[in-house]
């Protein structure tokens, strides 16, 4: 063993003892927090918890609950997979993988969208760690779309959901497949450097090693998403209890209202991508296309996705990319279900 990797192993564990301290510094932190929160409800009474525990605010809760909790798993996954690339793979690798050309690059990197199982929670700091690594940011961002609409996982999930509809996997297939590399090509194209904020290569040190490197990534990236997933999750349950389902209901027995509608509805309700399939089966009053649109806009274009967006490549970016694959989304699951469903 070199002299070298001998002082990278103390460092290693040197790194791994810290966490593991600031963790417990956490922990202890958290628990006098709650400990000061029971005092404040035991002195204030029963009474006025059970006024604030009303019917709707139970309801607000568990979906924001629910929301959380299905993306939290996926948010990890994607932040190991960040922090992983960012510590481990050298550069080179990227430049070897994907085609110089950005407009040959887009669609490789859409169709590698397919090996990652994970939801748009996972993609976003993924994406992140390519633009740091050299990738372009054209093909960065059709991977982020495509992954978490084409992966294994998802396609699978709408079989089940859709038993005996093969077309309806293969449309999603393509539709989703197609609107990431639209973007792609149509960010190439038309995006500018001064609406994306880069997300900042972090510097560790020289005489860091890899595994404190991946660790500083692994907890940088997983705080700074987790407080804009819990802000768009926070979103989708205040829609959800704020729109009556009779709203909903007005628009089904029209074509051209119903598709737009369930577009929406995908942006605001944040359902995870290995789910929403099966949601999109539950509204059988809807058109096939309209379904189509749910499951096709739903991982590209979420309140969750765009608050994570916004906290890694700024809102001017958000915005104005959320808003064309919205459309993009769109008009793909029209063309796509008109072609095949």
């Amino acid at each position: 063993m070199s002299e070298q990797e001998y002082t990278e192993v103390p460092r290693g564990l040197g790194d791994v003892v810290r966490l593991v301290v600031r963790a417990l510094v956490y922990v202890v932190l958290g628990g006098l927090a709650l400990i000061a929160i029971v005092t404040v409800g035991g002195v204030l009474g029963p009474e006025v918890a059970f006024d604030l525990y009303t019917p709707p605010v139970a309801a607000w809760w568990t979906v924001f609950t629910a929301v959380v909790v299905q993306g939290v798993p996926f948010l990890l996954l994607g932040t190991v997979v960040s922090a992983a690339i960012g510590a481990l793979v050298p550069e080179r690798v990227f430049s070897r993988l994907l085609p110089r050309n950005p407009a040959l690059a887009v669609p490789v990197a859409g169709a590698a969208g397919a090996v990652l199982p994970g939801c748009e929670c996972a993609s976003v700091p993924v994406a992140g760690s390519l633009m740091r690594r050299g990738v372009a940011p054209a093909a960065a961002l059709a991977f982020l779309l495509s992954a978490p609409a084409i992966n294994p996982v998802v396609l699978v999930a709408t079989s089940i959901a859709f038993p005996g509809q093969p077309l309806m996997v293969v449309a999603r297939l393509v539709a989703s497949l197609a609107t990431a590399v639209v973007m792609g090509w149509l960010w190439a194209r038309f995006g500018r450097e001064e609406w994306l904020r880069l997300p900042a290569a972090r510097t560790t040190g020289s005489d860091t090693s890899r595994a404190g490197a991946f660790a500083a990534g692994l907890q940088h990236d997983f705080l700074h998403a987790g407080g804009f997933l819990v802000l768009g999750s926070a979103a989708a349950a205040t829609f959800n209890i704020a729109v009556p389902r009779t709203v909903l209901d007005v628009f089904t027995g029209s074509a051209w209202l119903s598709v737009p509608l369930l577009a929406l509805l995908a942006v605001v309700l944040c359902v995870c991508s290995e789910a929403d399939a099966f949601v999109a089966a539950s509204l059988s009053g809807f058109a096939p296309t309209a379904r189509l649109a749910f499951m096709v806009v739903g991982p590209m274009v979420d309140l969750k996705l765009i608050a994570l967006q916004a906290g890694t490549f700024g809102r001017a970016f958000a915005v104005r990319f959320s808003s064309v694959t919205w459309a993009v989304a769109l008009l793909g699951s029209v063309l796509v279900g008109w072609w095949l469903l």
